[in-house]
């Protein structure tokens, strides 16, 4: 198994003295799950943070056996402003994260979309008092961040019988910075479009790619992830979504080669190590 960049106390101590300092920064915590701080806000995007997925499927043909270690107990992460949910699988919906960061932060609501609530609840129990609802094209401030919903195709622009969107990803504007995070998500006509007019400073994007021997919903893959980041002129690019299932991952070469040929800015973090953003940041 990889260990992590920083883990348990050293991720707390960089979080804690982060937030003393005031400079934005950014962590990766695994697959999908970003700390993102700035301006005394702190949005944890689609955390996965326990063990749950590697014991439901252990004695299936489709093991989640883990990678690399996990960063931090869910319990442990306090000061949280705002969770977001991009859709219903696990790795983004896991109530054994979830429920221990509600106890641990009694104050962090949850952005949902507006068409998975029941299945939310259903995950997580009585909650309702602390989510947010939301659907693509629409615009929320909750904790002193304001999040935009962007559809998502996971493997495609899914909607409910009401026409509202079961993946998303969203755009979180805090402290002068513009961080979107896809979620899942493969290229769509409106994907670009969308995004191109926000003035993206940090694209989160994923890498894993889309190979249907795995049984899974798909993703970009490496080139397509840097093209993304290119297209939509974000100022720079951060792969996810690999290094923590076996059977679903792939090596950033991909993404990282097609940055370099493109010119596209990019950085590519271990789990659990963190990113100064002051120098995108703007007043």
């Amino acid at each position: 198994m990889k260990l992590a960049y920083q883990k348990d106390e050293a991720l707390l101590q960089d979080i804690t003295e982060t937030r003393a300092s005031g400079r934005p920064r950014i962590w990766w915590l695994g697959q999908s799950g970003f700390l993102f701080h700035a301006r005394g806000v702190t949005v944890l995007f689609d955390p996965y943070l326990s063990d749950s997925l590697t014991r439901k499927y252990s004695q299936t043909d489709k093991p989640h056996e883990r990678i690399t270690e996990r960063v931090v107990a869910p319990d442990r992460l306090i000061g949280i402003s705002l969770v977001t949910s991009s859709h219903t699988h696990t790795e983004h919906l896991d109530a054994e994260t979830l429920l221990p960061l509600f106890e641990a932060n009694p104050q962090a609501m949850l952005l949902v979309s507006r068409a998975n609530i029941s299945a939310v609840l259903e995950r997580l129990g009585p909650v309702e008092t602390r989510l947010v609802p939301i659907d693509a094209g629409e615009a929320v401030r909750v904790g002193g961040a304001e999040l935009r919903a962007i559809p998502a195709a996971h493997n495609t622009v899914e909607r409910d019988e009401r026409g509202r969107c079961k993946f998303l990803g969203f755009v979180a504007h805090v402290g002068g910075l513009k961080v979107y995070h896809s979620g899942d998500t493969l290229l769509h006509d409106g994907l670009v479009p969308t995004l191109q007019p926000l003035a993206i400073d940090v694209a989160l994007v994923p890498i894993n790619g889309n190979k249907p021997e795995r049984r899974v919903a798909g993703n970009l893959n490496g080139r397509e992830a840097a093209r993304l980041a290119f297209d939509i002129h974000a100022r720079l690019a951060i792969p996810h979504h690999f290094d923590m299932f076996a059977f679903n991952t792939e090596p950033p070469d991909e993404f990282v080669a097609e940055c370099c040929r493109i010119e596209q800015p990019f950085h590519v973090l271990q789990n659990g190590e963190g990113l100064d953003l002051g120098a995108l940041a703007s007043d």
